[in-house]
């Protein structure tokens, strides 16, 4: 085994990450999942290739996908998670106690038993409200029948299995199965990478078509592409940034004394942009 593990996002311009052991490779019917041990981050996944979580760093994607929405929100009870097989996504959503039922669909059952065994400190698996579908997202969401308040994309990179997580058709599917005060969330890749902008543009008008009020957002993560990570933001209800959504977020003051990086300073400012990344969905 190397001793260092390499992601290339550009030619042969990546991340490098030390490597102690190989703990887990199995080769599922959708993809490779594979985690190792390493000499600073803890433990870390790899799907196909490329990073998906690390032990260290994991609580910064998970907190800014699952908080931005579920305060966006006035009272979200149901919630959907599309992805998410490590379950930190899910783990932040229980966190809300106006939550009464959470679904999170993963198409590959491998990347849970990897996370169970490997990240057991990463997922809230024992927890009643959370129900877990060993499907596909895509089908599952075109056949919603109680509608939810929160849908939250926790996909991988748009190639394989979730490469229709970045389709029109997809956000139309789960626009239906919103509540009128509905709320979505996804992950749109990093801005510096150039391959990803046509994924990022066509989410973006996707969402912008589609809904009332659709944002970008951006959150800073160690061992993704580039370190900046850019988020999606869609509301049938209420803007992320008006003041009831703060004034919502700073009354929980128990919840976020819990929480490692989101604020409601963190919240607000993470919809300011850069020029150069407001120009790729403009």
């Amino acid at each position: 085994m190397p001793l260092s593990y390499n992601e290339y996002y550009n030619e042969q311009t990546g991340l490098t990450i030390g490597l102690k052991k190989l703990l887990f490779s199995e080769q599922s019917e959708y993809q490779l999942v594979e985690v190792y041990e390493t000499d600073t981050w803890g433990n870390l996944m790899t799907i196909d290739g490329m990073v998906m979580l690390s032990e260290r760093d994991e609580f910064v994607y998970h907190e800014m996908l699952a908080h931005v929405p579920m305060f966006t929100h006035p009272k979200p009870k149901r919630v959907l998670i599309i992805g998410g097989g490590d379950g930190g996504t899910a783990r932040e959503v229980l966190k809300h106690n106006s939550v009464i039922h959470v679904d999170m669909v993963e198409i590959d059952k491998t990347v849970v038993d990897a996370s169970k065994k490997h990240f057991p400190k990463v997922g809230d698996f024992e927890n009643p409200k959370l129900n877990v579908l060993y499907e596909d997202g895509i089908a599952f969401i075109q056949n919603v029948k109680n509608p939810y308040d929160v849908i939250i994309i926790d996909g991988s990179d748009p190639v394989g299995p979730a490469e229709g997580l970045f389709e029109k058709d997809f956000y139309q599917y789960c626009k239906n199965a919103l509540t009128p005060k509905g709320v979505l969330s996804t992950q749109t890749e990093s801005p510096w990478v150039e391959s990803y902008h046509p994924s990022m543009k066509k989410v973006f008008g996707a969402l912008d078509d589609l809904f009332p009020i659709a944002k970008m957002y951006l959150s800073f993560i160690p061992l993704y592409p580039a370190g900046m990570w850019s988020m999606g933001l869609a509301s049938m209800g209420e803007s992320p940034l008006d003041n009831n959504v703060i004034k919502r977020i700073q009354s929980v003051s128990k919840l976020l004394a819990s929480l490692k990086y989101y604020n409601s300073d963190v919240h607000s400012g993470s919809f300011a942009l850069p020029n150069f990344v407001s120009k790729i969905i403009k």
